[in-house]
This record gives C-alpha cells, sequence and structure tokens, in this order.
C-alpha cells in the first residue's frame, strides 16, 4: 500500500503542519450603541479586520442590548482577554459588569478608547480615569480640565466651559511629542492624516496621561486655536490604556496615520510593547495615505 506524502515527509524528518499558529494575543471588540453621529456597524467591521491584519490578534466580539433595552445580562468576559477596544457610547453598563472592567484594567489588562468611546459615561469616575478626557454627555469644568500642549508641555487649563466640539471635517497634521514611546518611536515627527473630526475641548481627570501626539486646532475650521491632544497613553493601576480620537467613519478609518497608530497601540495595551514595524506607506507631514 502506497504511503501517504505526509507519511514519506514524516519519514524523512520533516515537519509538517496543517494548521498556521494561532494569533498570541486576545482581543474583545465591545458595542452595541453609539451615539447617531457616529456609523457603529462599518466602523466594528474596520476595527476587527486591522487588528486580525496585524497576524497578532485574534478578536472576539460583544455586542450589548440596543438602546432602553434590558442591559443586566451584558457581562462580557474582559479577563479573558488582553486587550478590549471600545466602540460604544449609551446607555450605563450593570453595575456588576463595571465592577468586572475596572477590576480586569486595573489587574493589567489594556485597552483602546475608540473616537466617540470617549463621549460614554460621562458619570463613571474609574472610567473617566481610564480616558483620561472626554467630551460631550455633560460634561464641563467639574469633570476636570481641559488638556493643551503649549510650549513644550502639556498644560492643565481649568477654564470653564463645556467638553468636546469640533468643527467641519479637514485634513491635519499630527505631531509626535513623545518620540520615545512605543506607540510612536519610529514615526515621523510629522505626519497627515485624511479628512476627519479635528476633537477639541476634551476635558477630565487627565491623571496618570502621556500625550502621545496633538493637533493644532484651528479657529477657521471652528477650533480653539490650541493643540489638541489626539493620541494618548494612560495608566490606570496596572493596565495600559491607548485613546485614539482619530476616526469618526469607515472612511477615516482608512487612513494610513489612524490604522498604524491604532494597530500598534493595541498591541502596546496589550503587552506593553510595540514589535509592528512602520510601514511603508506611513505618512508624511505634505499628504495623507489612504488604502483601498
Amino acid at each position: 500500500m502506497q504511503r501517504s506524502c505526509f507519511a514519506v515527509l514524516a519519514a524523512c524528518g520533516i515537519l509538517v503542519s496543517t494548521t498556521s499558529a494561532a494569533p498570541p494575543l486576545k482581543a474583545l471588540l465591545v458595542d452595541g450603541q453609539m451615539n447617531r453621529s457616529h456609523d457603529m456597524q462599518a466602523t466594528s467591521v474596520l476595527l476587527k479586520q486591522q487588528l486580525a491584519q496585524t497576524g497578532l490578534f485574534a478578536v472576539d466580539h460583544a455586542r450589548s442590548p440596543a438602546k432602553g433595552q434590558d442591559m443586566g445580562r451584558f457581562r462580557p468576559d474582559f479577563a479573558a482577554y488582553h486587550v478590549v477596544v471600545l466602540n460604544y457610547d449609551g446607555d450605563e453598563w450593570p453595575e456588576a459588569t463595571k465592577r468586572a472592567f475596572v477590576d480586569y484594567v486595573g489587574g493589567g489588562g489594556g485597552v483602546v478608547v475608540y473616537h466617540s468611546a470617549d463621549n460614554a459615561f460621562p458619570n463613571w469616575r474609574e472610567f473617566n480615569e481610564m480616558i483620561a478626557v472626554g467630551g460631550w454627555g455633560g460634561r464641563d469644568e467639574k469633570a476636570g480640565p481641559y488638556v493643551r500642549w503649549r510650549e513644550g508641555n502639556v498644560v492643565l487649563d481649568a477654564t470653564p466651559g463645556p467638553g468636546g466640539g469640533h468643527g467641519p471635517q479637514h485634513e491635519f497634521p499630527l505631531v509626535v511629542r513623545e518620540p520615545n514611546h512605543p506607540v510612536t518611536r519610529g514615526l515621523p515627527p510629522v505626519f497627515m492624516h485624511s479628512a476627519d473630526e479635528l476633537y477639541n475641548r476634551l476635558r477630565g481627570p487627565a491623571l496618570n496621561l502621556t500625550v502621545l501626539a496633538t493637533a493644532y486646532s484651528p479657529p477657521d475650521k471652528k477650533g480653539t486655536g490650541e493643540h489638541e491632544p489626539m493620541l494618548m497613553a494612560i495608566r490606570f493601576g496596572r493596565g495600559r490604556i491607548f485613546h485614539t480620537a482619530l476616526g469618526h467613519g469607515p472612511q477615516q478609518l482608512k487612513s494610513v496615520a489612524f490604522i498604524a497608530t491604532y494597530q500598534r497601540g493595541a498591541e502596546w495595551a496589550a503587552t506593553g510593547e510595540v514589535s509592528q514595524k512602520v510601514p511603508a506607506d506611513f505618512p508624511a507631514a505634505d499628504h495623507p495615505n489612504v488604502r483601498p
């Protein structure tokens, strides 16, 4: 009887694998509710794809009940994951779910706060410490200061006023402010992002915050005339949080500036390091790059 090809190869001492190795990291994307100005369905698809494309992540999905429905049974197993990606702005989670999330992050879990997820949970103290700054949801000076970059330093500005704003979408450059952080190490000092909402007036506790990159908010685009934080790293207990204010919708998620910083930020949140190389199509300061 003829032996199979596998048997012949095995007899020659050649190891044959019929399956590729599983990705080393587990990610959980959390969504289910989002304010009406953002396309949660489309962005969640891309957020999952972009993590999977790194080859580092196996991605699961936890979707909450719809707005106004019973949230009592919404209890993701956060502890089973290296990083949780938040694409959520909606009803309060059950207290048990909140406690589990705080325990997960404080105990060393990773989190990615994506764009309008920083609008969520304005009255949840620990969450606001995790995201450092947020917008809308009734946030004002009681939520904490504005975070500004002035003359080479982070400035906490306690001026009274609302939290959260942006003008019309436009292209804008990001300036790296912490080049030695794993997320930004090796990136150009200035790089261009495609037309997007430039969040401004974000405010919050701003504890244990490292501003990784900022963007100038121009007054002629209904901006503040300030350099606003766009990419941030936050520590909460032993946990790591990467907060990106970029990425309004699916078109903005095709910007290489978003994709690469999101992928690198997720790996850092999960592990504390970044093994990914800066992609060859990463933009310089003169124009954005967009992938199909």
